[in-house]
């Protein structure tokens, strides 16, 4: 076994260091490549939900170029989970939504697990961030309240574009469409400023 180990070494030393570099280029590549055709895939076959944005802390400053959201379901009653043990401090939760008259997904119920939906609802997988779901004396149990992000929390926008977006944020008059797959993975799509698209993700 030392022998080998030894042969294993002495072998990976005679490996000239270009080729350990284009290895490692390539390997970035392909992840880079993955991490593209898995967001295209949520984009294509997802089922579209428009979700209304709310008003976000002035701290919370426009980073570089991109925009800080946050929904009318980021902070959620935990229902039947309140006071139940968590498998984790921030664990995944399943939030089923439903549209409301204006075509705003809202949430109506919140489940450790997956659940089934029947059309138009729709099930969105998040996970649970600071203090919801580290409540009780171990700090595992699902607290009243559950803070939620969903993937969803930030979009980029061009130079200079971010502020116009942020007031309109505030002004509640922003909302994005998300792509959500059977999964619950979910991905944004498209702004909608005042109703009308002002970003689109390209499906390639």
């Amino acid at each position: 076994m030392i022998e080998l180990a030894v042969s294993v070494t002495k072998l990976w030393q005679r490996i000239p260091k270009t080729v350990l570099f284009g290895i490692a280029v390539l390997l970035q590549c392909a992840l880079l490549v993955l991490m593209v055709a898995d967001r295209m895939q949520i984009l294509r076959e997802g089922r579209e939900v428009t979700l209304q944005t709310q008003p976000v802390d002035p701290r919370d400053l426009l980073r570089g170029d991109y925009v800080v959201l946050r929904y009318d379901i980021s902070q959620l009653p935990a229902g039947a989970l309140a006071g139940k043990p968590a498998d984790a401090r921030h664990p995944d939760v399943f939030v089923k939504l439903a549209p409301s008259a204006n075509g705003v997904y809202e949430a109506v119920s919140v489940h450790a697990g997956p659940v089934a939906v029947t059309a138009p609802q729709v099930l969105i997988r998040g996970r649970v961030g600071n203090y919801g779901g580290s409540c009780g004396e171990d700090r595992r149990s699902f607290c009243d309240k559950l803070p939620i992000k969903y993937g969803l929390e930030s979009y980029f926008v061009p130079e200079g574009e971010g502020r116009k977006l942020e007031d309109a944020r505030n002004q509640q008059r922003l909302r994005i469409v998300a792509a959500v797959l059977p999964s619950g993975r979910a991905a944004i799509k498209r702004l909608l400023l005042d109703g009308e698209p002002v970003y689109e993700e390209p499906l390639y």
